[in-house]
C-alpha cells in the first residue's frame, strides 16, 4: 500500500496485479508446522487474498460525511507463504491512468513523505521508501532492517508488458505491518493531543530509553 500511495497521487491507477511471497512470521503463533514450510512454498493463505485486494483500497481511499471512500482501482492478488523469517517481499504490476516515465515513479517514491515526517516523530522512517537500482535487490536478508525496519524498500523496476510498469516491493511485516507502525500510530496521536485520556501510548520500543511508561489503562 505504502509503495502505491505516491503513484495513485501524481499519476492515478487503474488496476493493480500483485504476488506476495510472505514470511512465516506473518502466521502468528505457533504458525505454519516445519514440515509444511521448510524447503516448502505454500499458494494459499486463508483470507489474505480477499484481504490483499480490499484493505489497499480502503487505506488509499477517503473520508466523507463520515463513512471510509475507497481508492477507485482494482486489485488482483496472489498470496503465498514462503520459509522466511520475517519480511513480505510483493511483485506489483500496475496500469496507470496517466503512464508514467521510470524518472517520475522513482521521484515520487523518493520525495514521498507523510505527517509523521513532517512532525518528526521518534519512530518516523526517513526516508519513508528507498529504492534500490541493483537488479537483485530488495532481499529479505539485506534489506528488511532498513530505517530499522520502518523503511519500505523498492527495487527492479521495469516496463511491463501487459499493464504499464512492474516492480518488487520489500516491507518488515512484525515491524512496518504490525508493532512499529501501532507505536508510530501512537506517537501521532499523542503529538496532535488527539489521544484517548484512557490510554497512554508507550514511547518507544525499549523502555529504558523511552520518555514515556506503558500505564494500564482504565476503562468506565
Amino acid at each position: 500500500t505504502i509503495s502505491l500511495k505516491p503513484l495513485l497521487d501524481r499519476f492515478g491507477i487503474e488496476s493493480v496485479m500483485l504476488f506476495s511471497m510472505q514470511a512465516i512470521s506473518g502466521a502468528g503463533y505457533p504458525g505454519v508446522p516445519t514440515m509444511d514450510i521448510l524447503g516448502n512454498v505454500i499458494p494459499h493463505i486463508g483470507g489474505e487474498e480477499e484481504k490483499a485486494e480490499i484493505e489497499p483500497l480502503k487505506c488509499l481511499g477517503k473520508v466523507e460525511n463520515g463513512k471510509i471512500l475507497h481508492a477507485d482501482f482494482s486489485i488482483s492478488a496472489h498470496c503465498n507463504r514462503v520459509p522466511v523469517f520475517d519480511g513480505h517481499t510483493v511483485c506489483v504490476s500496475v496500469k496507470f491512468k496517466k503512464k508514467p516515465s521510470r524518472e517520475e515513479i522513482i521521484s515520487s517514491w523518493k520525495d514521498f513523505s507523510g505527517e509523521p515526517q513532517t512532525l518528526g516523530l521518534p519512530l518516523a522512517p526517513n526516508p519513508v521508501i528507498l529504492f534500490r537500482e541493483e537488479e537483485d535487490r530488495p532481499q529479505p536478508r539485506l534489506d528488511l532492517d532498513t530505517g530499522k525496519g520502518m523503511t519500505t524498500v523498492i527495487g527492479r523496476l521495469r516496463p511491463d508488458p501487459i499493464l504499464d510498469w512492474k516492480y518488487v516491493v520489500l516491507s518488515h511485516n512484525t515491524i512496518r505491518g504490525a508493532a512499529g507502525a501501532a507505536l508510530l500510530n501512537a506517537e501521532l496521536l499523542y503529538k496532535k493531543n488527539s489521544w484517548d485520556n484512557n490510554v497512554i501510548p508507550c514511547w518507544n520500543l525499549n523502555p529504558l530509553n523511552s520518555k514515556w511508561r506503558i500505564t494500564i489503562p482504565h476503562y468506565n
